[in-house]
């Protein structure tokens, strides 16, 4: 696990052939860590990498549609990719289906709930950050706004798009494209 590191928002371009990519990616993290419990409640994490202000990790989903959605709660700045499955995302900014290739966007303290209407299960990488943390990260990247809170739910898959987080400083990371 890569500790103390700073994570630094990076725009990653990435066709819609990397879905494989990303499947590659699911699959390897589930053969190191065994089935996925069936819980009620919020869905298990993995901490794949964290340091001071943030954390990535694998969140696997279970849930299916016989399953009551419940009310959780964002406690840093959310920013998750959908990896695989599908889910109905909801909170006082409306609701959206997110699927895979879409990014799921939560602001700290923010109360939201999801469902799987359609399908069971899905897996997310998600990216929480502490507000401090993420208001520095839009000063360092020079962005101009009155607010670092989203005011939407999703960014939907296009064949350009932001992927993720870099970790810098840490040896042995490099970046590196599927094509």
């Amino acid at each position: 696990m890569l500790q103390g590191k700073k994570a630094l928002a990076l725009l990653v371009l990435y066709r819609s052939g990397w879905g494989k990519f990303l499947g590659k990616i699911a699959v390897e993290i589930e053969s190191s860590r065994g089935p996925v419990p069936d819980t009620k409640g919020a869905p298990p994490r993995q901490i794949l990498a964290n340091g001071n202000g943030w954390t990535v990790a694998d969140v696997v989903c279970g849930a299916g549609p016989r399953d009551r959605s419940f009310e959780e709660q964002h406690q840093d700045v959310a920013i998750a990719i959908v990896v695989e499955g599908s889910f109905q995302y909801r909170s006082s900014l409306g609701s959206e289906l997110m699927t895979p290739g879409s990014l799921l966007l939560g602001n700290a303290g923010q109360y939201f709930e999801c469902g799987h209407e359609h399908a069971p299960g899905d897996r997310c990488i998600s990216f929480a950050y502490s507000p401090e943390y993420f208001e520095g990260l839009a000063q360092e990247g020079n962005i101009q706004t009155r607010s670092t809170r989203f005011v939407r739910l999703r960014v939907p898959p296009v064949r350009v798009a932001v992927l993720g987080v870099a970790v810098t400083g840490a040896s042995g990371v490099a970046a590196s494209s599927p094509h």
